[in-house]
């Protein structure tokens, strides 16, 4: 590769000697310094199941790399496990740990002077994190997942992280036992993997498959099955002639691919985070894609596959079936994706799926037929309102009760809300409203996974709805609207709601309304003062109330 700039600046003449012999130390040899150097990000740790597999991972595309003529480097990254630090202070780093992963892979990439990148991600944010990191170097890169977890089992059912939030409001309501508790608890997560519905990790997966930067099937693989490193050997391998031909990520991450993620996100009922994640990752690589136009694809694209939260099946489930590019498939057959987008193979998407069958299996029915879709329209709504003027994002599969309106139960914090959850004070009928968790405002956007599972724990999830300013967790499902726009902290309506005042929440419509007469908010407004932030000067946490953008842009920091 002594054609690739990059290459060239380790062996332009003897003021690089000091960097040639750094790198002769770690395993360099006369003959490799005209070959491109890898970068593999990995994100493994022991904190998470999610990142348990990632270091034997990244030695597998670190082996492939070799003997595919480059010389591989691994440096590491953080990961915040979203599942372990839900309901806790820990969940405000959640989200900033998405600009930190970005910001470190970006830091190594280019101080480094590296000629490709593959990043190994398995938590939520390692993913969208290293995806921003691509879009911003733009030298060729190839996204691995760590794979999903395998389900556990208690008696007849399957058992996901999901099941042992639900079963916490279960034992409160009464209807299981502390042992039962304990049961799901002890059963849930019976090894490595990220969680293993279409939780956020799987649903970025999958959208990172159909923008065509991993490899076909790799997004829906689990993380203990043996395909899953001989997949990862061959995406170094695809990765290092990426780097001879030069496809570059702004190449293939393209308007078009990202409308192609949108429509597999619908068709799978994937997480609300994803829309946060989607126009960050599109901000970073300078694509105009704005929170409108997820509504626009929701109403082209059916929900096609039976998946939990809402639904019945798990991910290695879903592989089995026939898995993303099976859906992309029928999406494409019926003029719903751009069949002429690239991916890092250098094939079109239309060329990747060829072989693939136009219809899913007749085995199976966790991929319905096109013609018998679970839901008509996708799931992922944009609800706008007096409530949400910038937007707000609704997960309105599997919900009984489209249409809500009742009294405010206003709580400024995650804390104060499962209090009264868990006290059996949130009755039928109310709305139920958290706010102060925006990006500013938390700062860090935490998940709303415990209040909405002890709801649905308790047989609410039907009879209650739920807007916050926070996010909601992949395993979210219900009456519950997330990513409420402006947010409490800047000002936002949510900020100005009392208790009692009547709110609807409007599935049908998308609209989400406070009914107060502008007269009486605007005394509100007048009255309003800012919060302090409790976050640390100098800290992380300050650092990202201070730049972080509204939600309804991805909650960006630059």
């Amino acid at each position: 590769m002594s054609d690739n700039p990059r290459s060239r600046t380790v062996t332009q003449g003897v003021q690089r000697t000091p960097n040639r012999a750094m790198l002769r130390s770690v395993g360099f040899g006369d003959s490799d310094f005209d070959k491109p150097i890898i970068g593999i990000a990995s994100g493994y740790s022991t904190i998470t199941p999610c990142n348990l597999g990632l270091g034997e991972l990244a030695t597998h595309a670190e082996t492939a790399a070799r003997e595919s003529g480059a010389m591989p480097q691994i440096f590491g990254t953080i990961t915040i496990s979203d599942g372990i630090s839900m309901g806790t202070p820990g969940m405000r780093y959640s989200l900033v740990s998405r600009e930190v992963i970005a910001d470190s892979i970006e830091t190594v990439g280019n101080g480094q002077s590296m000629d490709g990148m593959l990043a190994i991600g398995g938590c939520d944010k390692n993913m969208p994190g290293a995806m921003i990191a691509i879009a911003r170097l733009n030298i060729p890169a190839i996204f691995v997942y760590g794979g999903t977890i395998k389900p556990g089992h208690l008696r007849d059912k399957d058992l996901t992280i999901v099941s042992a939030f639900e079963a916490v409001g279960q034992y409160t309501a009464k209807l299981i036992s502390a042992e039962e508790l304990r049961e799901v608890e002890a059963n849930a997560c019976p090894g490595a993997g990220s969680c293993g519905g279409m939780y956020t990790a799987n649903t970025m997966s999958s959208a990172f498959e159909a923008m065509g930067m991993s490899l076909p099937y790799s997004s829906t693989m689990a993380a203990e099955d043996a395909e899953k490193g001989a997949s990862t050997a061959e995406s170094a391998r695809v990765l290092v002639e990426a780097v001879r031909k030069q496809i570059l990520p702004r190449d293939i991450l393209t308007r078009q691919a990202f409308e192609n993620a949108i429509a597999v996100i619908m068709a799978l009922g994937g997480s609300t985070n994803a829309v946060l994640h989607l126009l960050a990752i599109a901000r970073a690589a300078e694509v105009d894609l704005t929170i409108d136009d997820f509504e626009t694809i929701r109403r082209k694209v059916p929900v096609l596959c039976d998946l939990k939260p809402s639904g019945e099946y798990v991910v290695t489930q879903f592989h089995e079936a026939g898995g993303v590019p099976q859906v992309m498939r029928m999406l494409l057959d019926h003029g719903l994706l751009h069949g002429d987008a690239l991916t890092i193979t250098g094939k079109t998407l239309a060329e990747t799926l060829a072989d693939v069958p136009s219809e899913p299996r007749g085995d199976q029915q966790v991929i319905h037929a096109w013609d018998d879709p679970v839901y008509a329209e996708g799931h992922l709504a944009i609800l706008k309102g007096n409530l949400a003027e910038e937007g707000a994002v609704a997960k309105i599969s599997g919900i009984a009760q489209r249409s809500i309106r009742g009294p405010a139960r206003v709580f400024d914090s995650e804390e104060q809300c499962m209090t009264a959850i868990l006290d059996n004070q949130i009755k039928a009928g109310d709305v139920v409203v958290i706010r102060y968790e925006g990006p500013k405002g938390g700062p860090g956007m935490r998940e709303m996974l415990s209040p909405t599972s002890a709801i649905i724990g308790a047989g609410l999830g039907d009879k209650v709805g739920l807007i916050t300013d926070g996010r909601f967790s992949g395993g979210t499902y219900g009456m519950v609207v997330g990513h409420v726009a402006p947010e409490a902290a800047v000002g936002g309506n949510i900020a100005l709601i009392e208790e009692g005042d009547e709110i609807t929440i409007d599935a049908d419509s998308l609209t989400l309304e406070l009914h107060v007469d502008e007269t009486e908010l605007d005394q509100r407004r007048k009255a309003w003062q800012p919060r302090e932030t409790d976050a640390k000067p100098g800290s992380v946490l300050a650092k990202y109330a201070k730049l972080v953008s509204s939600a309804s842009k991805g909650a960006i920091t630059g």
